[in-house]
């Protein structure tokens, strides 16, 4: 079985295009792959059903189709981080509808690409701890998944880039390699950064996404080998 957690620096670094690209990187070495977002917020109504923009994504990439309930358990209406959205909402991110989604999906698929929702330690539920609060790192946790990070490539991407991984490491989890993703082209001594990284990250380089190219043609672009032996490695997930 593989399956992958995406994580990324920030949100809006395009952890999506690169869960995208993943998903038709695999798909083009012959893998049954499917995309996963757990958490997803800010959706419209759209042809009477809510519509966010990265879920439709995934879907869209994926070489099967499933009930958008298992794609992503908990799709929020109001655009802010997932615990206040939840909250406005009347709602609660709970750990067994992920569960049983991420299950759901693995009897359907050989490849479970799973994106996280905005940077690696977002809120799920502000409550204590001790009563129930979680974050996205403990849902990578909960899942058991190697980790992909995706680091936008713009200033302050290297700092930003190691806390994270440092973040990850801390949490037991093995970071199977990164993503660069160019979301700035006029960024000086961007090839320096991404070096800078390939030097400090102490992970697989995956590769370098282009600037605005479309995830079916850059998914030429992506290494999956360090990954799927990562993934082979891991087993099927869902440590917790």
């Amino acid at each position: 079985m593989i399956a992958c957690f995406v994580t990324g620096t920030d949100t809006g670094i395009g952890k999506t295009h690169a869960s995208v690209t993943l998903l038709h990187a695999l798909r083009a070495a012959g893998h049954l792959a499917v995309g996963m977002k757990p958490v997803a917020s800010g959706s419209e109504w759209r042809n009477d059903h809510w519509h966010n923009d990265d879920v439709a994504q995934l879907r869209a990439a994926s070489a099967v189709t499933v009930p958008q309930a298992q794609t992503c358990p908990f799709l929020l209406r109001t655009p802010a981080s997932p615990h206040l959205a939840a909250a406005i909402e009347g709602a609660r991110i709970t750990r067994e509808p992920i569960r049983a989604a991420f299950a759901a999906l693995q009897a359907q698929a050989g490849a479970v690409v799973v994106e996280g929702v905005g940077g690696f330690c977002v809120p799920l539920d502000g409550a204590p701890r001790d009563q129930g609060g979680w974050d996205t790192a403990d849902l990578a946790v909960m899942l058991g998944l190697p980790v992909v990070l995706v680091v936008g490539i713009r200033l302050g991407c290297i700092s930003h880039a190691l806390l994270t991984a440092e973040a990850v490491r801390a949490r037991g989890l093995h970071l199977a390699g990164w993503i660069a993703n160019r979301i700035d082209p006029g960024m000086p001594l961007a090839d320096e950064n991404i070096d800078t990284l390939r030097a400090a990250l102490g992970a697989p380089w995956l590769g370098t996404l282009p600037w605005q190219l479309a995830p079916a043609e850059a998914a030429s672009q992506l290494a999956l080998a360090p990954l799927l032996a990562a993934c082979h490695a891991a087993g099927n997930g869902i440590a917790a």
